[in-house]
């Protein structure tokens, strides 16, 4: 099967530039960018990409690629293209010249195509692309030729068909390029000649036998089971793979939605028939360790410590009666991935994440069946796997669950504030048939009071603030442009009906520049 390596340079966008490729038919996968070139002729890529990244080309210590990159890709004839930092890199290390410029761009941009060339086939003279530099080439390198540009940047897309080598200033990768995925198909299949082979449909056959060979006929399995997609899926898996010898351990943290503990030990014991189920109420822990704490990432550490702690008491109660539990497995996709600077060393972290492993001296094995995989594909694996919709379907939900939904201090009003505004909205976007339209759909206790009137009297209640987006994977997300009479009638329900809220207000910031969780 052909492979695309996408080198990361530290860019948010990585991820998301190798989902594209697999949408596209083609299996990519992410190596850091400064690999060794003997594990990447191992690879036998059929072409190479570059990521983006935060910093810039000429600055000390910036990323840069091994010596002997391009006279191995050369040789083998591989084609390289490099996108935003990838796209000043090549020409910086091929001797061409970045500067910083006044006029940046960011955000929608009207590119025009002056070269025609097979990356650009099938496209108009000029397309909207999206933008995001402060840099840009000034001085390009012989026998390279400016493709593209736009008002500001004369070279904007750059290529060498000789050298196989291709440069883009603008993100083909994310949806605000609108033919962005039909650029990198030409890439793919009229410049690489990739064969379209990557699919779903052979690949839980095969993991399950993978997890069968790594765990072995006898030893068993722990897995912290949350009830959303990523740990369920997860979960059943495993079960397909070993049977009963997979232990699931659910924890109460306190921070739940509304009957989450009950709905869940219902699905995986009940309807699921998991055996070895296990249910650990711990919320007047975890409240009490999160009493008066502000910081969001402290309340991330809290929640992540105080789950170690106690996941670590109830593993060590199972080993003694099952003494071959010898692997912790967790429900990590490729977007935690990203979040968590996984790939590359300099990748910009964006939060911490809330799969966190267990203790050294606990001696168990991680396994993440997932890691490999996209949102998207996690819910096609599920169904497949015969989960049901509503746990498939499900919105995402964050580890540190409504503790950081909550801005400032929690505690158990707030939390019950929010779980009965957040039931409502869950109500009536599910009644107006576009929950599974949308990718996320939450409300915010937000810890301001401002006046309002109910009836006769004055009142000095909260805001709550309702978060709804659109997204395929959680790498970008617009707000949802909801219907304004649907949109009336969640605030006037949640203002009536929620004691502790007067005033609900719409949140219309889409990422980037804001994320989709306010915490």
């Amino acid at each position: 099967m052909d492979i695309i390596v996408v080198l990361d340079f530290g860019g948010q966008y990585t991820h998301l530039i190798n989902r594209r490729i697999r949408d596209l038919g083609v299996y990519s996968e992410i190596l850091p960018y400064d690999v060794d070139i003997e594990k990447l002729k191992k690879k036998n890529p059929k072409a190479i990409i570059l990521s983006g990244g935060p910093g810039s080309v000429y600055e000390k210590n910036s990323p840069q690629l091994k010596n002997e990159f391009f006279e191995f890709t050369t040789r083998n004839k591989i084609p390289v293209l490099g996108i935003c930092y990838g796209h000043h890199l090549i020409m910086h290390l091929l001797g061409g010249k970045i500067e910083p410029k006044e006029a940046k761009e960011y955000g929608r941009t009207n590119l025009i195509i002056i070269e025609p060339d097979l990356i650009f086939d099938s496209l108009g003279k000029e397309e909207i692309v999206w933008m995001s530099h402060g840099d840009q080439i000034t001085e390009i390198v012989k026998g390279f030729k400016a493709y593209a540009k736009t008002e500001t940047c004369p070279v904007a897309a750059y290529g060498n068909q000789e050298k196989l080598l291709y440069g883009f200033q603008f993100h083909p990768e994310v949806s605000n390029t609108p033919n962005g995925n039909k650029i990198l198909e030409n890439f793919l299949y009229k410049i690489a000649s990739c064969k379209k082979e990557w699919k779903l449909e052979g690949w839980i056959d095969r993991t399950v036998e993978e997890i069968r060979k790594e765990i072995g006929p006898n030893n068993r399995v722990i897995l912290g089971l949350s009830g959303g997609v990523d740990s369920s899926v997860t979960a059943v898996l495993l079960q397909k793979a070993i049977g009963d010898r997979l232990h699931c351990i659910f924890v109460n943290n306190g921070v739940l939605r509304k009957n989450e503990e009950k709905e869940v030990q219902e699905t995986f014991k009940k309807k699921l028939k998991f055996k070895n189920f296990h249910y650990v109420d711990a919320e007047d822990l975890f409240l009490k360790r999160l009493a008066e704490v502000e910081d969001p990432e402290e309340k991330r550490r809290i929640i992540g410590h105080t789950f170690i702690g106690v996941f670590e008491n109830k593993t060590i109660e199972l080993e003694k009666a099952h003494p071959d539990i010898k692997y912790l497995a967790q429900g990590t996709i490729y977007p935690d991935r990203v979040e968590t600077s996984a790939t590359s060393k300099v990748s910009a972290k964006i939060k911490s994440h809330h799969n966190l492993t267990l203790p050294d001296d606990m001696k168990l094995k991680i396994i993440e069946p997932l890691r490999d995989l996209y949102k998207d594909e996690v819910r096609k694996i599920g169904l497949k796997l015969g989960l049901p919709e509503y746990i498939i379907n499900r919105h995402p939900f964050p580890g540190p669950g409504l503790a950081v939904r909550i801005v400032g201090p929690i505690d158990k009003d707030k939390l019950m504030i929010l779980r009965s505004a957040d039931e409502i909205l869950i109500e009536e976007i599910r009644n107006a048939g576009i929950y599974d339209q949308i990718w996320q759909a939450f409300c915010v206790f937000l810890p301001l009071k401002t006046v309002g009137i109910m009836g006769d009297y004055r009142t000095y209640e909260y805001i709550c603030s309702i978060r709804i987006v659109e997204s395929t994977d959680a790498m970008t997300a617009n707000f949802t442009k909801l219907d304004w009479d649907l949109l009336e009638r969640i605030g006037t329900r949640i203002a009536n009906e929620v004691k502790g809220i007067n005033r609900v207000v719409y949140d219309i910031s889409n990422k980037p520049p804001s994320t989709i969780e306010y915490e």
